[in-house]
């Protein structure tokens, strides 16, 4: 009968030491091979506290690992550089994400959020700047969103993999 852990790890450096060691344990697996694989699967979220599932089988001494992603507020704080968003978020802002940089959270989140289309995911993450004093391209997160909706940054989501 297979064990579901969920832990949420530093991205990149996972240990065997709590919360996963004293889960793992148990099982019998070897828990150096789960944690190189849990830091080879989250590199790209370094710094970061990232959500995972162990689903591991004791019995055929098997795991598989689900790596989900850090909530779209993590990844807009490290793209920007920034510790944290504004206290008053309509007035007083913060950072200016790039389309690009918007573009490329977006596809982070592509498997976590509803969006249908490169533009709806940056509208979608335009939203979470709104909340955090951020701005996009230079505009309120509202106005963004309108010239997006708009068809104004066409030429940005053209090539945009999807």
């Amino acid at each position: 009968m297979a064990i579901k852990i969920d832990a949420l790890v530093e991205g990149g450096k996972a240990t065997g030491g709590p919360p996963l060691g004293p889960a793992l344990g148990p099982t019998g697996i070897n828990i150096n091979q789960i944690v190189s694989a849990i830091n080879e699967k989250t590199r790209d979220f370094e710094g970061m506290k990232v959500p995972v599932k162990i689903i591991a089988d004791p019995v055929k001494k098997t795991f598989e690992i689900e790596v989900g992603t850090p909530p779209a507020s993590a990844l807009i704080l490290k793209e920007l550089g920034i510790e944290k968003g504004s206290a008053a978020a309509r007035t007083d802002h913060v950072g200016d994400l790039t389309v690009e940089q918007a573009l490329k959270i977006a596809r982070m989140k592509k498997e976590s959020i509803l969006a249908s289309s490169p533009e709806a995911a940056v509208r979608e993450i335009a939203g979470t700047c709104l909340s955090m004093g951020i701005t996009i391209d230079g505009k309120p997160a509202k106005e963004f969103q309108k010239a997006v909706s708009e068809g104004a940054y066409k030429e940005a989501f053209k090539d945009a993999e999807w």
